[in-house]
């Protein structure tokens, strides 16, 4: 038996589907390049990044952090992931660019084929039917169902186009993160809720025998595991070789971010009936049994090299904050060794450019790494950071031409999801002492049990880990609307042109 929820990690608004005896699942992953990940398992328990769909999206100032420009909470959002014919495709709207993205590939590696859909169609689900046809079941409140031409570029003028769902109850969150599905001859669409008297996120869902007959239904899933009123819905549904159904949901779980959870399902005389509450422990046969799963988070030496394009890959557990500046870090400059260099100034780690993160996976862990800042110019800040609108940091600056160590974090009003903290605003600074040398090894740890949300900071002072500041609570938010993650950073103050080299980066997670 195996624990569920089946990540403690932030993998939000999943869409899963099997290939033969593969599963797939795609996430969002908004501001975070390279972007649109898909894991890839044998047991909907277990899972590894199979993929990420594009590498940059469109560069724009705003995903580059340029010009005090941002897209966080923004990018990509709720994808749909179908495979049709021998080909994956998977659809998703920016909200930064206001456009619809559509990627097509023979094999889930790619390459994949980059085309822009005309129109926008929040959280929208790709349906072929049996004729052909192609459409796109997408909104909020309204749920519309959209015909496309045959090329998929736009809506089909001749098509259907109608409105299938409307919430009229009083809610907080009406319809939406739509599923579509055609199985034994119905019509489904999947959809996540939020009534004002459930008071949490539940899964709905409503059928109809024929895309233009009426879809009936209504909630079919309201279970938060007694974890904090936190319900578990949005997400897409998937059955196995032998004929089992599951739906594969997400929970809010505080600063660590929303986190899948397996629900099985059954039909009976077409009905989709999911299990009352959310099992605690989950067994599923694998396809593969004896198949070897590469890690989720992972430490690095930074050990690489170039490929045949001059580039250098890392690994796939690392994603940058926004688009990278690439001319501005390197792998292979100086062996095992991330360095960054700055190329212009930013008020704080929020618009720190080329910070490079994985996920914080629960339910608890710590991240060290030693940092060589003498490459830094003063008002210079390189070091180790959990990154959230409420993040906290440790750092090493340079002022006057003294180094110090700092702990540094910025502090919510409350501890509610709503609230921006994105601004040119410093953090609140809790300690800061003198160092001899430039050459650090710096430690964070994060606990994230029972929506502690803590994190600590703490160097190593010899063969002793000292700590440094204070404990520090995260708080989700929707100016991220994100999980904190670990990342290794540098920003300038004053003049740009500091450089950071980082090496030996450990990530333990701890039980």
């Amino acid at each position: 038996m195996h624990t569920n929820p089946i990540i403690w990690a932030d993998y939000p608004d999943v869409d899963v589907i099997r290939v033969e005896d593969t599963y797939y699942m795609v996430s969002t992953t908004m501001h975070m390049m390279p972007g649109c990940v898909i894991l890839r398992s044998y047991d909907l328990i277990h899972w590894e990044t199979a993929t990420y769909v594009y590498d940059r999206l469109d560069n724009t100032p705003a995903q580059r952090l340029e010009n005090g420009k941002q897209i966080y909470g923004k990018g990509m959002w709720a994808a749909s992931l179908r495979y049709h014919h021998g080909k994956f495709y998977v659809i998703f709207v920016a909200n930064d660019t206001r456009q619809t993205y559509l990627y097509t590939a023979d094999e889930i590696n790619g390459p994949w084929h980059k085309q822009i859909v005309e129109g926008f169609y929040h959280d929208c689900s790709l349906f072929f039917d049996d004729d052909e046809r192609v459409y796109l079941v997408h909104g909020n409140r309204e749920i519309h169902l959209t015909e496309l031409n045959a090329d998929l570029s736009g809506p089909k003028p001749d098509g259907r186009h109608r409105i299938i769902v409307t919430d009229h109850q009083p809610h907080y969150l009406g319809y939406e993160g739509a599923h579509f599905y055609k199985i034994d001859g119905i019509y489904y669409v999947f959809l996540i809720h939020m009534t004002k008297a459930a008071g949490r996120r539940t899964q709905a869902c409503y059928r109809a025998d024929s895309l233009d007959g009426t879809f009936i239904g209504g909630e079919v899933f309201d279970d938060d595991m007694g974890y904090f009123n936190s319900g578990v819905a949005q997400g897409g549904i998937v059955d196995t070789p032998d004929g089992e159904w599951y739906g594969m949901l997400f929970q809010d779980h505080g600063a660590v971010g929303r986190i899948p959870v397996l629900v099985p399902v059954s039909f009976i005389e077409g009905v989709p009936v999911f299990a009352k509450e959310a099992p605690k422990q989950v067994n599923i046969v694998s396809t593969r049994p004896d198949y070897s799963y590469k890690p989720l988070v992972a430490s690095d030496r930074f050990e690489y090299s170039l490929d045949d394009r001059g580039q250098a890959r890392l690994s796939d557990v690392w994603q940058w904050n926004h688009t990278p500046h690439d001319e501005l870090w390197s792998v292979t400059e100086a062996p095992g060794v991330y360095r960054i260099r700055t190329g212009q100034l930013s008020p704080n780690l929020t618009f720190a450019v080329n910070t490079l993160t994985q996920r914080s996976m629960g339910p608890a862990y710590t991240a060290r790494i030693t940092l060589d800042g003498s490459g830094l110019n003063d008002g210079d800040y390189a070091g180790l950071c959990f990154l959230i609108g409420t993040y906290g940091l440790i750092a090493l600056t340079k002022e006057a031409g003294q180094y110090y160590l700092v702990m540094q974090s910025r502090e919510s009003e409350d501890s509610s999801i709503f609230g921006n903290l994105i601004d040119q605003a410093p953090a609140t600074e809790h300690a800061r002492i003198p160092v001899q040398g430039a050459v650090v090894t710096l430690q964070g740890s994060a606990n994230f049990v029972e929506n502690q949300d803590e994190c600590r900071f703490a160097y190593l002072d010899g063969t002793e880990w000292r700590s440094l500041g204070v404990a520090h609570k995260m708080v989700y938010k929707l100016d991220h609307f994100m999980g904190c993650r670990i990342g290794l950073f540098l920003y300038s103050t004053q003049e740009i042109g500091g450089r950071a080299d980082f090496s030996k980066f450990e990530y333990e997670l701890l039980q």
